[in-house]
């Protein structure tokens, strides 16, 4: 597995650090929670050597990104860093976008806004269309996996996160991907979110959602692209196993998405699902991508 290269670049006011491999097309890969970029490792290796300029930012707030000033964590902030990172770094027409978790969420509402930067794009974990909230409002058993996004609404969650070195990182990374040994994945998070403001920030994503957080009328319209279709070809890849967003949701949005949109269930893979099939995940994304 080659060894990605370092950089950075400030987009709307923030200092976005990032892996990147190869050269050509950019792929732009964005990650969710509790995550970092290194859960792209394989397919950032794999879009190299197919021909792409292959980047995965630490989302905003995640070290060694900074925290940024005007404190926005909604899913439309992400998208516009997407948008702003494609326009840095050089990418045109042929780009395409990739997501995990938020950033499944984040490409999702940059592919919908800026749809003359993006030629494809693919999503993991969280199913796009009105799935996963309408699972929120009638599933009780999605309810009951998703007690940790009510939970971090509670002020507790800011004692209870950090103790035992974030031992509450390797909680999640065991539920959510049953069978898989993600221990040194979420060694990396706990780098990632250690410093309080950098944990704060990680939380704010889910407070700016269901809670009290700051969210910014002015990003409306692109925060309505977040849970939109994209009009590209689109993938969309969840683990049979997830435990964190049941399969049965991601069953269910094959009746809400039109027909350029293909949907694949990963067997042997929970959450994570890129680091537990890699083989599998990159040879769907890649063939998807064409």
């Amino acid at each position: 597995m080659a060894t990605a290269r370092e950089g950075r670049v400030v987009v709307n006011d923030v200092e976005l650090a990032y892996l990147e491999l190869g050269s050509g097309p950019l792929a732009l890969c964005l990650h969710g929670f509790p995550d970092t970029p290194h859960s792209f490792r394989h397919l950032l290796t794999d879009l190299a050597a197919a021909g792409y300029h292959a980047v995965a930012p630490f989302q905003r707030g995640y070290a060694p990104s900074a925290v940024p000033a005007d404190g926005r964590y909604q899913t439309g902030a992400l998208a516009l860093d997407a948008i702003a990172v494609h326009d840095a770094l050089g990418g045109d027409a042929d780009a395409v976008i990739i997501g995990h978790d938020w950033g499944a969420m984040s490409a999702t509402g940059a592919a919908v806004h800026a749809p003359d930067r993006w030629r494809r794009i693919v999503t993991m974990a969280v199913p796009p269309g009105p799935a996963a909230g309408m699972a929120l409002l009638s599933d009780l058993a999605q309810v009951k996996r998703s007690w940790y996004m009510f939970f971090f609404q509670h002020p507790l969650a800011d004692l209870v996160v950090p103790a035992d070195d974030l031992a509450f990182i390797d909680l999640l990374w065991a539920d959510w991907s049953p069978g898989y040994d993600g221990r040194a994945d979420a060694a990396l998070v706990k780098q990632a979110v250690a410093d309080p403001a950098h944990l704060q920030a990680a939380l704010g994503y889910y407070r700016a959602t269901l809670g009290a957080g700051y969210v910014d009328p002015a990003l409306a319209d692109v925060q309505a692209a977040c849970f939109a279709i994209p009009s590209q070809p689109m993938l969309y890849l969840h683990g049979r196993q997830d435990g964190c967003m049941g399969v049965d949701i991601a069953e269910a949005a094959r009746a809400t998405v039109p027909e350029h949109v293909r949907i694949e269930i990963i067997d042997g893979a929970g959450h994570f699902l890129q680091v537990e099939q890699p083989a599998e995940v990159d040879r769907l994304v890649l063939e998807h991508l064409g």
